[in-house]
Formats: C-alpha cells, structure tokens, sequence
C-alpha cells in the first residue's frame, strides 16, 4: 500500500477502469484513513450494489458524505431512505449544505414516499438545496407535492421558479 492517498485513490480508479477492481480492495477504500480515498471507493461503489455504505453517512470528512449519499441515490437504495432523509434536515441534519442536498438529491432519485416529507422539507433550506428539492419532487406524486410546487412559483430564487414551472408545465 502507497503511503500517499492520491496514489491509492487513483490506483481505485485505474484498477476500475481495467475491470480489475476487486470488492477486497473497494471494501479497504472505504475504511481508509485519507477521506480523498474512501471518497473514490464510494464514487466507485455506485454501481456496485453489494458494496455497504450507510456507514459512510457517519464520516467526518464532508466530501465522503457527498459521495456516499450520491452512490446510494444512484444505486437508488431503499434501504438508506431513513438516513438519508435524517441526513437532510436543515435543523436537525448534516451541518454542511452539500452533504444535505446530496442527500436529497438522492432521495429523488431513489423516489421511495418515505423520503417525500424531508424532500419538502428541504424547500425551506438554502437555494442550492430548494432548487434540488424542487428537482426531486419529480419523483413524486399527490396534493402535497402538487401544493410544493405551486409554492416554488413563489420562490425568491429563479431556478426554484423555473422548475416549478417546468414540472407544473405553466408559463
């Protein structure tokens, strides 16, 4: 093992990329000290269902948490709605904003009715994170979800608008 972690990290995407990355050596990125190496495992386990990161929700680096949650919405994990949706609470969530609206983004694309009230919740975070949520409600169906967009009509950022707009299919 290289000492340095740009090395392993690029060593898990070089092995990938010749389809010789085992699950051995996906499951020690995971776990590895440098948050830039566990951050590639999970960007690499997204399309590998049998690779566990829920765990990865609880890492200290924020960066990993934005992957982890990306992976699991790509992989659209059910399983991870729960902690997921715990994950994107302004109040009670993930301090950094990019981990929260990974996390709804992925509750989006996951598109499980568990995760809806935290993706209407998110309506109320910062732009980033509403214009995500707006996204996500794509997902979704029924009179809350249709009293969330006509709410984005409304919102004081543009893109918020616009996707409101574009999902009401109004001018």
């Amino acid at each position: 093992m290289d000492p340095a972690g740009t090395v392993r990290s690029t060593a898990l995407g070089a092995l990938d990329r010749m389809g010789k990355l085992t699950e051995v050596e996906l499951l020690a990125g995971l776990t590895d000290p440098e948050p830039a190496v566990r951050r590639r495992a999970a960007e690499l386990s997204a399309t590998r269902r049998n690779i566990p990161l829920l765990t990865l929700l609880d890492d200290p680096d924020p960066s990993v948490v934005e992957m982890a949650a990306w992976a699991m919405g790509e992989r659209e994990e059910t399983g991870a709605v729960e902690r997921l949706a715990a994950l994107s609470v302004l109040s009670t969530g993930h301090s950094d904003p990019l981990c929260r609206e990974a996390a709804v983004a992925a509750l989006g694309a996951i598109g499980d009715e568990d995760g809806l009230a935290a993706v209407l919740a998110a309506l109320d975070d910062k732009p980033a994170i509403r214009r995500r949520a707006a996204v996500a409600l794509a997902a979704f169906e029924g009179p809350a979800v249709d009293a969330a967009l006509r709410r984005c009509l409304d919102d004081r950022d543009w893109q918020v608008r616009q996707v409101a707009e574009d999902l009401l299919d109004v001018d």
